[in-house]
């Protein structure tokens, strides 16, 4: 087990783990929209801070997620994680961090069939359990609340890292676990830029730096007490 302050480090999957790109590849093509067209929609999307579906309203303004998703299924289209769409520092990262006593856990806001498809990559963690098993989404508060139920620790033990600030940062902040801000993806590129971004415990360019940064932070107050922060 870790011994300082922090002993669960829990991610998000998009951008976080997962390169998205063959996500919103297929999305395009499925709209019939060229791919950069779809991409240059995208982040547009990302800059105005609006929710990634307006995206696809651009393109088809009756646009339902869900009716979408169950027609892609039926077609057998749907996309599925695989082991090519993992970034290459994520393996590594998490074996460190087990290596290193951390509880280790994958959650983020994604369907109910993402939850299989991570578990059967065989990742080097401890806990793999998503929005759609649980019913809420993130920024709200009671997905934070949950991932603090699923480690057994108060929030203050506990890391959380994505790659977006509002979804991801200062919800988790507010929540009172260390929040860890990683600079990639089209969401982390823009929002690096906000003012907010200041806000972050730790702020990262890739998970192979995560190990060694959460080592650095001071052991900080009691669980339930407002974490110092660090660069």
């Amino acid at each position: 087990m870790a011994t300082g302050r922090i002993r669960a480090v829990f991610l998000d999957v998009g951008e976080t783990l997962v390169d998205e790109t063959r996500v919103w590849e297929g999305w395009a093509d499925w709209l019939g929209v060229p791919r950069f067209t779809f991409m240059a929609a995208l982040g547009g999307v990302i800059q105005r801070g609006e929710d990634h579906v307006r995206v696809f309203e651009r393109f088809r303004p009756d646009f339902d997620l869900a009716r979408e998703r169950a027609a892609r299924r039926e077609a057998g289209v749907l996309w599925t994680v695989q082991e090519r769409d993992l970034y290459p520092d994520v393996r590594p990262a998490l074996e460190r961090l087990r290596a290193n006593g951390y509880l280790v856990g994958v959650s983020g806001n994604q369907p109910d069939s993402m939850t299989d498809a991570l578990r059967a990559l065989d990742l080097p963690v401890d806990v793999i359990e998503n929005s759609a098993d649980w019913g809420v989404e993130k920024p709200d508060a009671a997905f934070f609340a949950r991932v603090a139920v699923r480690a057994e620790l108060p929030p203050a033990r506990i890391a959380y890292v994505g790659d977006r600030l509002d979804n991801d940062v200062l919800p988790a902040r507010e929540a009172g676990m260390v929040s860890v801000f990683l600079r990639r993806g089209p969401w982390g590129l823009v929002q690096a830029r906000w003012p907010e971004a200041s806000l972050a415990a730790l702020r990262i360019d890739s998970l192979a730096e995560l190990p060694d940064a959460l080592a650095s932070l001071d052991p900080g107050p009691e669980p339930g007490h407002e974490p110092a922060e660090s660069t």
